[in-house]
């Protein structure tokens, strides 16, 4: 009894305290205002270029990176290729002041004569929010469709936009009447995908991948041994820590 009056009116004995810190202390930070898009052209192929760079993401499965473990940057007319063709994208934008590191002259201005309280009122668009997180799924259009290139912006990480990404694709397929859905990943990314609904394939199939390449064929060599020697550095630089 003196425990729930003491709730009541607004206090709480040192025990149950402690406890109530240690329980707001080890939750997910929340994300900050999002506006998620399906619409492809809500995406500038120049802005989803540098959410690849900042990912350190690569669209190749024989990525080259240089002595930083820094992947080499995404070819531009290649990426507006691949936008053009995916049967699925959602595009994640926030307003940039809850994008940390963001050049203040490059985030579009909310203030104007009312002061900055009007930015933080104004919904979240395109057209003033910043590009925060990317996914895409191509497909068949009737049968099967695999997921590609889910990352978050590192410093918004763990909040639960990655799922939000994955589960806006799902949905958007499954309304197609498109249930064989596949997501390409690491063992890394395993954790991920998992607790988006993913699991091990029920036929135990496993993903092969074509290891030639015309330049590997011209100098004598297997890209298979080039893959071996990158994959572990390039793996962990792209887990998305993003549920």
């Amino acid at each position: 009894m003196a425990v729930a009056a003491a709730v009541h009116g607004g206090y709480l004995p040192s025990k149950f305290r402690s406890i109530s810190q240690k329980t707001v202390s080890q939750s997910k930070p929340t994300p900050p205002p999002l506006f998620i898009s399906t619409n492809p052209n809500d995406v500038i192929p120049n802005h989803l270029k540098n959410l690849y760079s900042l990912c350190n993401h690569s669209c190749h499965r024989f990525p080259k990176l240089n002595s930083e473990g820094r992947v080499e940057p995404v070819d531009l007319n290649k990426l507006q290729k691949a936008l053009r063709h995916s049967y699925v994208v959602v595009s994640v934008f926030t307003r940039p002041d809850f994008v940390p590191g963001l050049v203040p002259e490059l985030a579009p201005s909310l203030t104007g004569i009312g002061g900055d309280w009007i930015g933080k009122v104004v919904p979240v668009t395109p057209g003033n929010g910043e590009l925060v997180g990317f996914g895409r799924a191509v497909s068949d259009s009737g049968l099967t469709a695999a997921i590609y290139d889910v990352m978050v912006i590192p410093s918004l990480r763990r909040r639960g936009i990655g799922r939000k990404i994955v589960q806006r694709m799902i949905r958007i397929l499954a309304n197609r009447d498109i249930y064989d859905i596949a997501a390409l990943c690491s063992d890394q990314e395993k954790p991920f995908f998992t607790a988006c609904g993913f699991g091990d394939d029920i036929l135990a199939s496993t993903t092969m991948m074509y290891t030639r390449s015309a330049s590997a064929d011209s100098e004598g060599a297997n890209s298979l041994d080039i893959l071996n020697q990158h994959r572990g550095k390039l793996w962990k630089n792209q887990v998305l820590n993003a549920c």
